[in-house]
């Protein structure tokens, strides 16, 4: 499907989401009855997002080792990790830094005066495996099968690592029969991911009359606030990243940000970075990111990178303690942001993970994890702008190292773009 034509799709989608959901909120009785709609509508959403998640694992896999395998210097893969990671780290802190201004200046939850809750009453979010450790250990996967199985982008990358590095010395030696076979299926995922996009449209209309049907239009008037200053935050992240990266690209950082419009639109409907995964792939190709760069960077990103969600876990905790009336002093900020930087890498893999980074900071800071209740019934909001601006700050540290990498194969990438592309369009003007 033509991209301008499938992001207009997109958008209209979206609008009908938002006006179905709003009379199936009105026509439900209760509660439960708005919950049972709800759920017809996620059904759909579900099915959109299970097909995302079956050309995730494949696609990562046969990106990777394709791009790594013909990577004729072995050293250039710690060279691009290692840019990767520096970028990471300092988006990251970013994103903290920024959350933290911004609550303090917003002092959104200075004037709810809560009282402290039942020490008993908590989330029920489980984070008791939520530890650096668990993490680290979990990096490694027991088995490629199993990686697979559950999509852990992370134990993938770190199997896909051994496996392109073996290929590429077994090429050397002539033998491209495998090589040629994992290229083969690459392009393969490709078109299945362009099969799988047409149904972008659909899905993202019940992910959004879902998400009304349930809260309805009011919670927005209700919450509105938070909501506003949070994405004005949001905002300024987008801004200050697309200013450092026009500092690396120029003038062709507006044409990045046009390619990677349909992806990020997926993403903040679908509240799901996966969904927006292969059309992110697709839009860097276009821009000129080598495939060798976009598909090591890219999975790195997703669990290192996500800069929507850090910007969120500050916000949040330092919300909750102006609530209650807690005060925390610029040494515990500055704890707090250290503490979010190393918890948050963890949350590759974990469902809701951002309000369990939260819940599992709470009580280190002495604040009480039932404060997370306040904001659990409009996370969805919260999640659609994190998970958007998380896209927009992978889809730019992709595009910048490969830029400090030189687009060394840019050319090759962009001719075999088009020459996939040329029957395609050929067909077209026959048809017309």
């Amino acid at each position: 499907m033509n991209t301008k034509k499938l992001t207009r799709y997109i958008g209209i989608a979206m609008v009908l989401g938002i006006v179905v959901g709003y009379f199936c909120h009105n026509y439900a009785q209760n509660e439960k009855e708005a919950l049972q709609i709800a759920s017809y509508f996620s059904l759909v959403t579900d099915i959109f997002l299970r097909m995302i998640k079956m050309i995730i694992a494949p696609l990562v896999f046969a990106t990777l080792v394709t791009g790594l395998a013909s990577m004729s210097d072995a050293s250039a893969v710690g060279r691009i990790g290692m840019r990767a990671m520096v970028w990471f780290i300092a988006a990251s802190a970013l994103s903290l830094l920024l959350g933290l201004a911004l609550v303090n200046i917003f002092q959104p939850g200075a004037h709810m005066n809560l009282a402290l809750p039942d020490a008993n009453l908590t989330s029920g979010l489980k984070t008791g495996d939520f530890t650096l450790k668990a993490f680290i250990t979990h990096v490694f996967p027991r088995s490629i099968a199993e990686a697979m199985a559950n999509n852990e982008i992370l134990q993938i990358l770190v199997f896909s690592l051994f496996f392109g590095a073996a290929l590429s010395f077994i090429r050397g030696k002539g033998h491209n029969t495998i090589y040629n076979l994992i290229d083969e299926l690459a392009k393969i995922m490709f078109r299945v991911t362009d099969y799988v996009m047409r149904f972008a449209p659909l899905g993202v209309f019940a992910a959004m009359a879902a998400a009304i049907t349930t809260e309805g239009l009011g919670v927005l008037v209700s919450y509105g606030k938070l909501i506003g200053e949070f994405y004005l935050g949001l905002a300024l992240l987008w801004a200050i990243l697309f200013a450092v990266g026009y500092l690396f690209l120029g003038k062709s950082t507006f044409r990045l940000g046009g390619l990677i419009k349909e992806p990020t639109l997926l993403a903040f409907s679908t509240a799901s970075s996966e969904s927006a995964y292969p059309k992110t792939i697709e839009a860097l190709t276009r821009f000129g990111v080598p495939k060798r760069i976009s598909g090591f960077v890219l999975p790195l990103g997703y669990s290192f990178n996500l800069d929507g969600s850090m910007m969120y876990q500050s916000f949040a905790v330092l919300f909750i303690a102006q609530a209650y009336n807690i005060q925390m002093s610029f040494t515990q900020q500055l704890t707090l942001l250290l503490v979010l930087m190393v918890t948050s890498k963890g949350m590759a893999g974990v469902a809701r993970a951002s309000l369990v980074v939260v819940a599992a900071t709470l009580p280190m800071f002495h604040l009480p994890e039932a404060g997370l209740l306040l904001i659990m019934g409009i996370d969805q909001f919260f999640d659609m702008g994190r998970t958007a601006t998380n896209v927009v700050g992978n889809s730019l540290a992709t595009a910048v190292i490969s830029k400090l990498e030189g687009n060394r194969e840019d050319t090759a990438d962009t001719e075999s773009a088009a020459a996939e592309e040329a029957p395609a369009g050929q067909a077209a003007r026959q048809n017309a």
